[in-house]
């Protein structure tokens, strides 16, 4: 029987499921600031550690407060004793996610969790002011990959960011990029200054520096198979699927980014056969999500064609989403090295 493939799936996602989704990726299920193995040699870890702990602490001071509040005189938001917001800035491989998860976990709920673009998706499913009233209900909304790739996303996000602090919701968020300087490279950040400024001015900003700590040591990815041995590799683990690399970066663009999550449940481990450099840019966001969301959840991966390295050219990574394709690069290493050293499921 020939393996399952991605392109045959169209996945769909309704409003409640939206909202019961918002937890961290099943990678970072058990994430805990105990877990986190700061660099030695990079302090900026340890005291991001430190921190995010102080934060998760602050929103539960924060409840405890307005909670008495409320017996006394009724209602009213959280009263902060310091910035609403938290920005873990640094490069990638260095944790970020791990601390942003273990802060959600640390912190009493409600609460909500999820990727920039499964954000600014959940806004347009419920329509702005449904959104700002059910993420209300919320203590805290982490948000990873914090990005404003379209003047759309600046101005969406500014508003829906301000209604929400006001309301007494603390934010956490991960991004490569400092919130002042967000957007610059993709579009004309300059014309929505004003807005990017408000932004930064919700977040406390903790740097994590450091190498990658997926490549530490380790080999590079390994080098690409030949089909016959893709094949026989999906042939013998259960859960997999094979897709050709054209189609699946097709079948990637009639599907919203936030759906690619759901695209894959219940898969193991997923081939791509007859990989090429990437085309465009509208291709290579598209790649960048699926290798966060394969990342999320840990599924190894087995190509054919070129080495994952060479997926994206020099134009590209010397452009304004550089962070994201390395970014994109360094993960499906390491899922590739997964596939690896990852023995066949017991079937």
């Amino acid at each position: 029987m020939p393996a399952a493939a991605l392109t045959d799936r169209f996945p769909e996602l309704g409003a409640d499921e939206l909202i019961a989704s918002l937890v961290p990726p099943p990678r970072f299920g058990e994430a805990r600031f105990s877990t986190y193995l700061p660099n030695p040699d990079e302090p900026s870890q340890a005291a991001a550690v430190e921190a995010c702990s102080a934060f998760a602490s602050r929103i539960g001071a924060a409840k405890a407060k307005k909670s008495r509040l409320r017996s006394l005189f009724g209602g009213g938001a959280a009263i902060p004793d310091g910035p609403m917001g938290l920005y873990l800035d640094g490069g990638f491989g260095v944790g970020k996610t791990h601390l942003l998860a273990s802060t959600w976990h640390e912190t009493p709920g409600p609460k909500a969790y999820g990727t920039f673009v499964e954000l600014t998706h959940l806004v347009g499913a419920l329509g702005f002011a449904n959104a700002v009233s059910r993420l209300s209900e919320h203590r805290l909304l982490a948000i990873d990959e914090f990005e404003l790739d379209d003047p759309g996303d600046t101005t969406l996000v500014s508003r829906l960011l301000q209604e929400l602090t006001d309301a007494g919701v603390y934010v956490a968020a991960t991004s490569n990029t400092l919130p002042d300087k967000l957007g610059e490279g993709r579009f004309a950040a300059e014309d929505f200054l004003r807005e990017i400024q408000a932004l930064s001015r919700r977040f406390g900003v903790v740097r994590v520096d450091g190498p990658d700590y997926r490549h530490r040591g380790l080999p590079d990815a390994p080098p690409p198979v030949s089909d016959d041995e893709l094949e026989a590799s999906a042939a013998a683990h259960e859960g997999s699927t094979v897709d050709d690399f054209g189609a699946l970066t097709a079948h990637l663009g009639k599907l919203h980014p936030s759906r690619y999550g759901k695209l894959l449940d219940g898969v193991r481990r997923v081939h791509l056969k007859h990989v090429t450099p990437v085309p465009d840019q509208m291709v290579g966001l598209r790649l960048v999500a699926l290798a966060d969301r394969l990342y999320d959840r840990a599924i190894p991966v087995v190509v054919s064609g070129i080495p994952l390295p060479e997926l994206f050219g020099e134009e590209m990574l010397n452009g304004g989403y550089r962070k994201k394709y390395l970014r994109a690069i360094s993960r499906l290493t390491a899922l590739a090295r997964d596939a690896v050293t990852v023995p066949p499921a017991a079937r």
